[in-house]
């Protein structure tokens, strides 16, 4: 099985790539269109802000290539908000992939929601052997509020969007490879989709 991570220079690569050899499994690092294409599992990590990681990304051509991946495909946190259609951070136009809108925190809690939280309503493959309730890793201060695509839900103190997914395009809020036996499961349920 062939695992590329995508490398816009915007993501935290190198601990997903830990987090994917301690599962056995060797990734490749890629921006390159034809790498990608040829993946079996693309996972797609993320840190920092939304208008310059898209620059990032159309600056690779990156824009126009992920919203026609057919395989499973992961977002982990600026990830999974990317594959959104508009962000309030910046203003910005996402990849439009997951037709939901990204909005900042408005609340009277600190911002970042930064640390452990629970996951609720989890549903689908990806969650298998997961328990209602179980704890995630999380550092973000803009949200997908729940939708139709919402396969797992956490609060802040509203609930918000922990997972979504729209058709092979997977994506969670928090940090996979940072949520210590749950991620990891999260991880290998991903790589047997």
């Amino acid at each position: 099985m062939k695992t590329v991570i995508v490398d816009y220079k915007a993501g935290n690569v190198q601990s997903v790539l830990f987090a994917l050899e301690r599962l056995g499994v060797q990734a490749t690092v890629s921006a390159n269109a034809e790498e990608i294409q040829s993946a079996d599992k693309v996972i797609f990590p993320g840190v920092g802000e939304a208008s310059s990681a898209m620059r990032a990304l159309k600056a690779h051509h990156l824009d126009q290539l992920l919203p026609t991946l057919t395989q499973p495909f992961l977002g982990v946190c600026l990830g999974m908000q990317l594959l959104c259609q508009h962000s309030e951070e910046g203003d910005t136009d996402m990849l439009g992939i997951i037709p939901v809108q990204v909005k900042r925190f408005e609340v009277a809690m600190k911002v970042p929601h930064m640390g452990w939280n629970n996951l609720h309503h989890l549903k689908g493959d990806l969650f298998t052997g997961i328990k209602d309730d179980e704890y995630a890793y999380f550092v973000h201060s803009f949200y997908a509020p729940v939708t139709e695509y919402t396969i797992a839900q956490s609060s802040y103190p509203e609930p918000f969007s922990a997972a979504l997914q729209y058709k092979n395009f997977y994506a969670v809020q928090f940090h996979t490879e940072k949520s210590g036996a749950p991620g990891a499961q999260i991880l290998q349920n991903f790589l047997n989709l």
